[in-house]
């Protein structure tokens, strides 16, 4: 399946944890997720690491005969966390221009398990649609409830009065793969823009 707005393939971007974590289904998600991309014909961005679900989710994407790019700073390519089976690798200054290349790129962004990053990189895009510096849509993979704590707080915010109802429910959450995807290809509008370099 192709983005809706021109020939190219479909861009995911995937923000996932550079470790584990301490259940099998974590890793089993990010296979069957990156196994999906390939096979729906969509493309893959990330943060190019070959460690933890990142190196999970693109090893199963490039088996599943993605285009996966990788964007990662320079620091961390010094530290030998890049992954060097890529379809492209792009190695940039910092981590900002990482995050806005990987925006730039994605027509729409999911996040798996993860920690402090993953956390950041989902919570900045969920911002940044809000304040209409993107329409794309963003996604959370609950794997296993993983993510409902979050999910409580955030309706807590939302009863406090610091989010409005429809920024609370821009973010897209399901715990099936399939049918999430089948919710950011029919979410994505037609001639998207974006205007990162004005954030």
């Amino acid at each position: 399946m192709n983005t809706p707005n021109n020939s190219r393939a479909y861009a995911l971007c995937i923000y996932c944890g550079s470790r584990m974590g301490n259940l099998p289904s974590y890793g089993d998600a990010a296979a069957a997720l990156g196994h999906a991309i390939g096979k729906r014909g969509w493309a893959m961005v990330y943060g190019g690491g070959k460690v933890g679900l990142m190196g999970t989710v693109a090893d199963a994407a490039l088996a599943a005969g993605a285009d996966v790019t990788g964007i990662i700073p320079d620091g961390l390519m010094r530290r030998e966390v890049g992954h060097p089976g890529l379809t492209r690798l792009e190695v940039v200054d910092s981590m900002h221009t990482r995050k806005q290349r990987m925006a730039e790129l994605a027509d729409a962004f999911v996040a798996l398990p993860g920690g402090i990053g993953t956390l950041e990189e989902l919570f900045e895009v969920w911002t940044w649609q809000h304040l209409g510096y993107h329409a794309k849509p963003v996604a959370l993979l609950n794997v296993g409830g993983y993510y409902d704590g979050l999910l409580s707080f955030m309706r807590q915010v939302l009863a406090s009065g610091f989010i409005d109802q429809g920024q609370h429910d821009l973010l897209i959450v399901d715990d099936n793969i399939e049918r999430l995807l089948d919710r950011l290809a029919a979410a994505t509008r037609p001639g998207t823009t974006s205007d990162y370099g004005h954030i």
